[in-house]
């Protein structure tokens, strides 16, 4: 078995995280590949494995950097892309999944990292981590490539749940904002929500009231309200955080990846086309991968579900090696940074600012 990892770390300076190695579609080499990426970029990274112990010990002994980094934990059983939360729930106890959120649950580790089956890993976060007091829904908030000087866009929930009435809505904003702070810097973020036209008479029910909520929140959480926002904004320079239920978030993050891939097949096409292209594409090759790098979904890979005692990061299931260490640095600067704690007591104050703003306005 490999060294085991402290939660501290080696000398105590280190970050462990606990990585689900058996749930991507590409098996637990992407993974492995992934945590030996992450390790040559952060010296400090140590990581709990979760998964078939025999094969594990294999692919990380190929992996020099990895030595001495990584306590394997042996999970006889995997939680399958087509497995049904409820059939994992009540069966799942021996999986790589629910041994990874165990070692954050019992403090072993800050983060888990997984490429599972999503609704199964939201399942288990919640009976394990529990919902941060106050939180009705958790969500699911990923990174968008955006025009603002920081680079990305938050954007809640991309699939966690499918409705979100008007106080899920508010609820969302709270941790979106709180997210901007953490993850982006952002000291009093903008807040949209994701409607069908700017106009506040457009939208479903849940929808306005949603947006009245928000903006009467927005004072007393310390964000700014832009009102509703369209598709087109998502990757603006108009807005830091994007509310919408899960229904909709997950369509217009599928949509955005496939968009992204497609312009890169396109342009890869048009300079393979002729001589002459190929000379252009030569002088341009510097522009090019530049291009192709801030539109690879891969950079950004890693949904991170809110509103849970314990941070969990869900990488793309058909990650490879890049996109499962993107997803392991977005977890390792969540776990610098503290963020579960400061998530909670930010959702805990603004919760109290806004009862005590309602209070004072019906006095």
């Amino acid at each position: 078995m490999a060294e085991t990892a402290q939660a501290g770390g080696a000398e105590g300076t280190g970050i462990v995280l606990s990585i689900d190695a058996m749930g991507g579609d590409r098996g637990p080499s992407a993974i492995v590949d992934g945590m030996a990426i992450a390790a040559e970029k952060d010296a400090g990274l140590r990581f709990i494995v979760h998964g078939n112990e025999t094969e594990l010990e294999t692919l990380i002994a190929r992996k020099p950097v990895l030595g001495g980094l990584c306590d394997i934990r042996h999970a006889s059983d995997v939680v399958h892309m087509e497995d049904k939360p409820s059939q994992v729930m009540r069966s799942g106890k021996d999986t790589s999944m629910w041994s990874a959120i165990e070692s954050v649950r019992a403090g072993e580790a800050t983060v888990t990292v997984s490429c599972g089956n999503t609704g199964a890993l939201m399942a288990i976060s919640m009976v394990r981590l529990r919902k941060i007091e106050g939180v009705n829904r958790p969500a699911i908030a990923c990174l968008w490539p955006s025009r603002n000087p920081h680079g990305f866009n938050v954007m809640l929930d991309v699939g966690a749940d499918i409705r979100a009435d008007e106080t899920d809505l508010l609820h969302y904003a709270l941790m979106g904002a709180s997210y901007a702070r953490n993850g982006l810097g952002l000291g009093r973020p903008r807040v949209g929500l994701l409607n069908v036209g700017t106009e506040e008479f457009k939208g479903r029910a849940e929808l306005k009231l949603g947006s009245q909520a928000i903006a009467k929140a927005a004072d007393a959480a310390n964000f700014e309200y832009v009102g509703f926002v369209e598709g087109s904004d998502i990757p603006s320079d108009r807005v830091d955080v994007i509310v919408t239920d899960g229904f909709t978030g997950n369509i217009a993050l599928k949509t955005g990846e496939g968009t992204a891939g497609l312009i890169r097949d396109f342009l890869s096409e048009a300079f393979r086309y002729s001589l002459l292209s190929k000379m252009a594409a030569l002088l341009a090759y510097t522009s090019l991968k530049r291009l192709s790098k801030r539109i690879d979904p891969r950079r950004v890979n890693g949904g991170v579900f809110l509103g849970l005692n314990g941070t969990v990061v869900k990488s793309h299931g058909s990650s490879d090696g890049t996109g499962v260490a993107a997803a392991i640095k977005l977890a390792a600067q969540l776990s610098a940074a503290g963020f579960s704690e400061r998530l909670a007591a930010r959702i805990a104050a603004s919760e109290r600012a806004i009862a005590h703003a309602n209070g004072g306005s019906e006095e």
